[in-house]
This record gives structure tokens, sequence and C-alpha cells, in this order.
């Protein structure tokens, strides 16, 4: 797995945008399709948030952690 800056979504178009593309050296073989999700409920997703909040008050960045 190869990991490079996406030049369509990151700074150049988004400014600050840390989104990064990753890219295989081999083709990926498709083994199935998820044809039915069911999303989280809007209780789970206000705890995540909250969760996400208190790490944040902590000095953690989670989402952008490697």
């Amino acid at each position: 797995m190869i990991k490079t800056n996406d030049s369509d979504l990151t700074d150049r178009k988004f400014p600050g945008n840390p989104t990064m593309l990753y890219r295989s050296a081999e083709p990926f073989r498709v083994l199935g399709e998820v044809a039915i999700w069911q999303g989280h409920t809007d209780e789970q997703i206000k705890t995540m948030k909250e969760h996400l909040d208190k790490l944040k008050e902590q000095g953690v960045n989670s989402l952008n952690d490697e």
C-alpha cells in the first residue's frame, strides 16, 4: 500500500485538508458488495461525538493521529 497526497483533495484545492490517498501496487479483487447497511442510531452518534469532545479537551486529536 502506497500513501500519497491526493492533489485534488489536499491543500491546493481545499486549504488545510489533510486527506491522503492510499494506492495499491497490485490490483484489488472485489469479493462482494454491501447491499444493506444500517447506520448508527442518533444516540450512538451523540455518544461518539461526546467522547471525541472529551479527548479533544485532553489534547488528543484522535482523528489525525497516525
